[in-house]
């Protein structure tokens, strides 16, 4: 008997690591506790390509009494449907709402894995992050994810979100409460950072992002994401210090150090280039060598290469518009 149930039990073993989200030598992800009742999967921290799927950002669960919140689901179809899988493993209560940060498709394309099982689930977002997405945005992220990585199979039609929020709206959901906060620039124009009131926990979304770097698109603001940070550091406009810090990619943590300074400390370095090169009424490439010898704590970073001096340029150009 007691060998029967062993070998049944080396079975299941073997069974959850054959369906487990691997992306080859990326190695597995899966859900892990990170604080009270949230658990965050951290995805590959690197650009969209065909090596990882497309799957980059963290998507993060919330057990509630009778449900699972998801903030963020993923970037495709398809790596919505190993997302689920991994969320099944966590709990087999049924998924009551999803919350997306921002128009970017690599965080909520994968709305539609999760509706297909679940109809009748509201999904959250800024009220013109919905507006942005239903005119050009999600097709402009479908053509840049479709490029990268080959794997958007059955992500169209959209699943778009269908709950409009503003700033400071609060959400409750089976008892768990979420405070949304927007600024008017960051990251984008349509982000939500939300404040998870029962575990103390803040999803930044891709306002901090750690050990990788995206672009700064016409609609974002590195200036205002210095400004949002600060603020969250310094615990002013209503933040707190809260007992974890989750960004849109990269390691959560509790610890402002490790969470907030590494990507703050950047942009600031960015910025203050970007002033003296306009003060000296040179162009920022000129400047761009310096400024890399005073980002070497970043070189490692992924996109590094690719992201800075385009960085750069746009502050640069922020800050020519703030002298007019």
């Amino acid at each position: 008997m007691r060998k029967t149930a062993f070998l049944a039990l080396i079975v299941l073993i073997f069974s959850l690591s054959l369906n487990a989200f691997t992306l080859g030598d990326l190695g597995e992800f899966k859900f892990e506790k990170a604080n009270d009742n949230v658990y965050i999967m951290h995805g590959p921290e690197e650009e969209p390509s065909k090596k990882n799927e497309g799957f980059m950002n963290n998507p993060a669960l919330i057990e509630s009494q009778n449900g699972l919140i998801v903030i963020d689901p993923g970037g495709n179809y398809n790596v919505g449907k190993k997302v689920l899988a991994e969320i099944e493993k966590v709990s087999k209560k049924p998924i009551i709402a999803i919350f997306n940060t921002h128009k970017h498709g690599d965080h909520w394309f994968a709305n539609k894995s999760i509706k297909e099982k679940y109809p009748d689930v509201p999904i959250y977002a800024l009220t013109y992050m919905i507006e942005q997405v239903k005119d050009n945005a999600a097709d402009t992220w479908y053509g840049i994810l479709d490029r990268l990585t080959g794997n958007l199979e059955g992500t169209k039609p959209f699943t778009f979100p269908s709950q409009g929020v503003e700033n400071r709206q609060t959400v409750v959901v089976d008892g768990q409460t979420f405070i949304m906060r927007h600024y008017a620039k960051g990251h984008t124009d349509t982000d939500i950072l939300i404040e998870h009131v029962n575990s103390n926990t803040l999803f930044i979304g891709d306002n901090l992002i750690t050990n990788r770097f995206g672009a700064f698109d016409e609609s974002s603001s590195i200036v205002e994401n210095i400004k949002l940070l600060e603020k969250i550091k310094n615990q002013e406009d209503g933040f707190k210090k809260y007992t974890l810090y989750v960004p849109g990619h990269g390691p959560s943590s509790g610890e402002i150090s490790k969470t907030i300074d590494p990507f703050l400390n950047y942009l600031n370095i960015i910025v203050a280039g970007a002033k003296k090169a306009y003060e000296n009424d040179i162009p920022s490439y000129e400047i761009k060598s310096e400024v890399h010898e005073e980002l070497k704590a970043y070189h490692s970073w992924d996109a590094y290469e690719g992201q800075m001096g385009k960085h750069l340029m746009k502050a640069y150009s922020e800050i020519e518009m703030l002298d007019f």
